[in-house]
């Protein structure tokens, strides 16, 4: 069995206060297609969705960068024909909110997994070399293998999407897939 994690496609994430830009908005019929794809074939899927406090002293990324994602707010909604999505199959996806860079950080995300004995976890959304990048990492010490698809990954630093790639291939041993392969 595998799971789908659509990691924090949302409107701040895209065009929004914290923009990964037109990258985002170039995978976004991708992201859409592969996330009703694999609740078609009845996979478990996950949207895990950034979630902040506006002003939190206490929140690490308040020093980092600009206020995103604030809970209650339109840029915390989903990008693109990906609300649509998310609204026709609500049923059958696992929203999920999160307050760290990876998907497993303070949240039930490998419980969820566990209990359905999911061993493995696809990922796409952005950015790809920071909350792509941190749950992949901790998808990997969890021993899940991972799956990544390059055209529906994103970052607003393409370096640093570059590096991440490579990194998920060499040091995590994930396969990194194009879409039709999924």
């Amino acid at each position: 069995m595998k799971a789908l994690i659509v990691i924090d496609f949302t409107n701040d994430f895209v065009n929004g206060s914290l923009p990964v830009g037109e990258p985002a908005v170039l995978i976004e019929p991708v992201v859409s297609k592969m996330t009703e794809q694999y609740v078609r074939q009845g996979d478990f899927v996950v949207m895990a969705v950034d979630m902040h406090e506006a002003g939190d002293p206490y929140h690490p990324e308040t020093r980092l960068f600009p206020p995103h994602n604030i809970r209650g707010t339109e840029g915390r909604e989903l990008f693109g024909s990906l609300g649509q999505v998310y609204e026709d199959h609500k049923q059958q996806i696992y929203w999920m909110d999160k307050t760290r860079y990876s998907a497993f950080c303070g949240t039930d995300l490998e419980l969820r997994l566990r209990e359905r004995g999911i061993k493995e976890v696809h990922l796409i959304g952005v950015c790809t070399d920071i909350c792509v990048l941190h749950t992949a990492v901790d998808a990997y010490n969890k021993g899940f293998r991972i799956t990544v698809f390059e055209d529906a990954v994103a970052s607003f630093n393409e370096a640093g999407h570059h590096w991440a790639l490579g990194h998920f291939k060499g040091s995590l041993g994930a396969e990194v897939k194009h879409s039709e392969q999924a």
